[in-house]
């Protein structure tokens, strides 16, 4: 344990029972927060992925190649962390568009999935110390919005009255990978090596990468440095915003 002061709250995640990640593509999850799930599905926590797309754009080959090999390589990274749920949307890769559409999808998975908390992954135009990437952009965006409209009786009203998804109100947004993070959640030794196992299971597409570094390098870094923050050894940040009920110490 460090000696650092903390400066960041815990992520106010007792009594969750279920937490649903949005995010654009697979391996989105991977860089780091996926040390927060293995450490909430080790305490019982249900949690499910939702990715936009199928990341079928993000290599050299074919997208009808690449799409279900990402997908294949999606559910052994999930398998790391104790994801059984995990939903692929079709959204092309690449030109993910905000919209009415896209979040009517995201508002239909939280009906679906009834999540105390939904996560999803920085969306800043600056982000990751570059420009960040459009997907990810917009992906975000529709989830902040799709997650109110999932509460709204009046908004995609199909959705009730075609499907029988009754509205639901998700109590927290954690964003991920935020520069200014309000919370963090600590995570063990344990979580560490499954979030590292969790990002080297996308084996094919880390090889596409030139120079990618190796997981076990930089992710436990990253995490040593959320821990540096949150007074542990290692932890997950998150900015947090309180959509109503989730109490003490919120973003508004």
């Amino acid at each position: 344990m460090t000696d650092t002061i903390p400066s960041l709250l815990p992520v106010p995640d007792d009594g969750w029972s279920r937490v649903l990640c949005i995010v654009a593509h697979p391996d989105d999850m991977e860089y780091g927060t996926s040390a927060a799930v293995a450490t909430w599905t080790a305490r019982g926590i249900e949690v499910t992925y939702l990715l936009l797309t199928a990341g079928e754009a993000g290599m050299a080959e074919p997208p009808d190649v690449v799409r279900p090999l990402r997908a294949a390589e999606q559910r052994r990274a999930c398998s790391e962390v104790g994801v059984e749920n995990l939903l692929i949307l079709d959204h092309p890769d690449g030109m993910l568009e905000y919209g009415l559409a896209l979040r009517r999808d995201i508002a239909r998975a939280v009906r679906t999935v009834r999540p105390d908390a939904v996560v999803t992954a920085n969306f800043d135009v600056e982000a990751y110390g570059g420009l960040n990437q459009a997907d990810h952009r917009a992906a975000g965006l529709a989830v902040v919005d799709g997650v109110r409209d999932a509460d709204n009786p009046w908004v995609f009203r199909d959705l009730a009255e075609a499907e029988g998804l009754e509205p639901w109100h998700a109590s927290a947004l954690l964003v991920a990978g935020h520069e200014r993070p309000t919370h963090a959640s600590p995570v063990d030794d344990a979580a560490v090596t499954a979030a590292v196992a969790s990002l080297n299971r996308h084996e094919a597409y880390l090889k596409h990468v030139t120079g990618h570094p190796k997981p076990e390098e930089f992710i436990p870094e990253i995490l040593r440095a959320g821990g540096a923050q949150a007074g542990s050894d290692h932890a997950v940040t998150f900015r947090v915003f309180d959509l109503g009920g989730l109490g003490g110490g919120s973003e508004g």
